[in-house]
């Protein structure tokens, strides 16, 4: 029973229930899609016909039209996908025996004027004349500023065996990027474009998707033996009376449409309920973080639906509770989850090759057979695929960057997002791994893959030119942890409203990285280009260490002293000048240390730091360094020797790429030594253990 007041839950319920009827949609939508397509499992083929309205979103006039064709990245061993990737994607090999393709067998306008015999195949970002994953199109007459035009599209596409996201494998098919799908025209402005026009890149090795906001209606044939899953909201389902079933699935708001089959699937179905799963006490805790009211917070009920092979029905709970968390904590600290349904699809054996992926309302998750078995049901897999393909609904599903360009704006966001919510659902110790005695947490993770020698690349570039083996850390890792270090930086209140209001401000819109760091400044109230600059645009690592660390006794005084009354005298010597004895003996005087360490920069990343030492008996000292010079001296007298000196005492930096030369005591700390020992030889225990069973 809820421990707040019968009043305040009557409200969220009434409350929750008109949110769902009250989030904007997209005001201005570009493309208007109908697809009537047929599936031919035999031949694992798709026939298809489009009906394609768009809308010119600029003041220009646009003379023609571009297209993407994603399947062409798997005709052959020739394209610029093959080319980059070697037919190997996360440890993936593409088939040499089943190519992938799309052609367009008929275009024309709504009037039946033929472009066909206007298609070229263009090269805007290589010199690959054998790439065939872009067309252009010229029209008899420019699209004016804001106006629309209707084109019929016939086309075939021929599905690879699965691999990079789409395909098939037996008779499981996930149809992704799997028709001719028109380009982004980016009005002068997006993304500070300085003037219009297409954006319409290859499709590459590393990169994903981009595309604009509009609505999508697809009826799709398949056998009747099929159990089906699309993006969208399933509006009806006719027998055809020749073995196949036509679904329909239909959504707005939305820039990309993805469906999967299988007979084997089962389909499972349950809900979240924004009354039932989120407490009066999270919606104020929400609330309080983001300076808002509760009311504006309120969440709406989803119909989650899981297709999953029946070898890993028993990690259902598991996927189904992964999704709730997704819904639960994207929707209270981002907004709303808009959609009335998620579905959730988990690829058979063989077909890892669609795991892990997102499309609108529509994510596939990614496990195994072994993880239902214990231990490895204590490595947390199923979920965190789950909450991040899910978290991509907000980052790239609702905010559209670009991923061929920007791929950090949603992978890097998203990584951060899902590291948070992966913390409040399982501790932050142990959102990965929870078996054995090991625990591994988030940070754990992300920073056991940084280090100084990760210096190559730049976050913000396009996702075809990182160095080779190295688009996920600089896409993902990186930025997530530059996100947290600029987290601890400002402080966690401040980041959350930062995340919100860039969610807010560009839901359902093309933003650019620089529309994040005007977001970020404005929200924080302060200059946040110097750290924008290094962190997301440059190359510099960050690395600040203590090193030369020393406490000596201070040795009493010795010489010749100029004494107020007795003129001057020679301590600690035979030796007499001037009045008084022939002999002063040295002072028995207090003893006094002279304490000292040095704080150093070894990289280029300039970063405000704090310090903090102890003296023997007395609490730690904090101070604040800019980071700015390549070292800074601390020197001071006491009378009790320096016990140890550290930089960043809380962990707060996560860039910084080594955290061992953050701390060092004057004396070895034999409790620590022996404390890891114990940790290590209990996990080797338990690994033989585990072996030997």
């Amino acid at each position: 029973m809820n421990k707040y007041m019968p009043g305040w839950s009557a409200l969220l319920l009434l409350l929750a229930g008109l949110a769902a009827e009250t989030m904007a949609a997209e005001r201005d939508p570009v493309v208007d899609y109908r697809i009537q397509a047929r599936l031919d499992a035999a031949k694992k083929r798709v026939e298809g016909n489009l009906r394609l309205v768009w809308r010119n979103p600029s003041g220009d006039s646009v003379p023609d039209l571009w297209f993407h064709l994603y399947l062409n990245a798997f005709k052959n061993n020739r394209t610029t996908f093959y080319k980059e990737s070697g037919g190997v994607l996360r440890r993936d090999r593409m088939s040499g025996e089943h190519w992938g393709w799309v052609d367009i067998t008929s275009m024309r306008l709504a009037d039946g004027t033929d472009l066909l015999r206007g298609l070229t195949f263009e090269h805007p970002d290589d010199d690959n004349a054998e790439d065939q994953t872009v067309a252009r199109v010229a029209l008899p007459s420019p699209v004016g500023p804001r106006q629309d035009i209707a084109l019929d599209i016939a086309f075939t596409s021929q599905l690879p065996e699965v691999f990079a996201r789409t395909g098939f494998k037996g008779e499981f098919f996930m149809g992704a990027q799997w028709f001719p799908k028109i380009g982004v025209y980016e009005p002068a402005g997006v993304r500070d474009r300085k003037s219009g026009g297409w954006n319409c890149r290859q499709f590459h090795a590393h990169s994903e998707f981009y595309a604009d906001f509009g609505h999508y209606r697809v009826d799709l044939a398949v056998p009747s033996s099929f159990v089906v899953g699309a993006t969208g909201t399933e509006t009806s389902r006719k027998d055809n009376g020749d073995g196949t079933t036509t679904y329909t699935f239909e959504q707005s708001d939305i820039h990309d449409f993805a469906w999967t089959a299988d007979p084997r699937f089962v389909k499972l179905q349950r809900s979240f309920s924004g009354r039932a799963d989120v407490t009066a006490g999270e919606y104020r805790q929400a609330a309080d973080l983001l300076g808002r009211s509760p009311e504006e917070l309120l969440l709406s009920d989803v119909a989650i639906i899981l297709l999953i092979p029946p070898a890993h029905l028993p990690q259902a709970d598991r996927i189904f509770e992964g999704a709730r968390l997704g819904l639960k904590y994207y929707g209270l600290w981002y907004g709303r989850y808009p959609y009335p349904v998620l579905t959730v699809v988990d690829p058979p054996f063989g077909a890892t090759g669609a795991g892990g992926m997102e499309y609108p309302t529509l994510i596939t998750a990614g496990t195994s057979w072994l993880l239902n078995r214990w231990p490895f049901d204590r490595i947390r897999a199923p979920e965190m695929v789950t909450v991040h393909e899910f978290g991509h609904q907000f980052w790239y599903g609702m905010v559209g960057n670009n991923e061929f360009e920007e791929a950090w704006l949603d992978e890097g966001i998203n990584s951060y997002s899902t590291g948070k919510v992966m913390e409040k659902g399982y501790g932050r110790d142990a959102t990965l791994i929870d078996f054995l005695g090991l625990r591994l947490g988030e940070e754990d993770m992300i920073r056991l893959q940084n280090g100084p020698w990760m210096r190559y690349d730049a976050i913000l570039q396009p996702s075809w030119k990182y160095r080779s083996n190295s688009y996920s850390f600089y896409s993902y890792t990186k930025p997530e942890i530059a996100l947290r270090t600029l987290e601890n930086f400002l402080g966690e209140p401040a980041m959350a409203r930062i995340l919100r209001a860039f969610f807010e401000r560009f839901r359902f819109r093309h933003p650019g990285s620089r529309d994040f760091f005007r977001t970020a400044e404005e929200v924080a109230g302060r200059d946040l280009d110097w750290f924008f600059r290094q962190a997301i645009e440059g190359h510099a690592v960050l690395d600040y260490g203590v090193s030369g660390l020393s406490t000596e006794k201070v040795p009493p005084f010795r010489g010749v002293m100029d004494h107020p009354s007795r003129g001057r005298i020679t301590v600690g010597s035979g030796q007499n000048e001037g009045r008084g004895k022939d002999r002063e003996p040295e002072a028995a005087a207090e003893e006094i240390y002279d304490n000292r360490f040095t704080v150093q920069r070894h990289g280029d990343f300039v970063f405000p730091v704090e310090v903090e030492y102890k003296i023997q008996g007395q609490p730690p000292v904090r101070l604040s360094w800019d980071g700015s010079g390549r070292w800074i001296e601390y020197r001071f007298p006491g009378k009790a020797p320096l016990e140890w000196a550290r930089v960043d005492p809380e962990y707060k930096v996560l860039l910084d790429v080594d955290w061992n030369n953050n701390w060092v005591r004057a004396r070895a700390d034999r409790k620590a030594a022996a404390k890891w020992s114990a940790q290590w030889l209990y996990w080797m225990q338990n690994l033989i253990c585990l072996l030997g069973s």
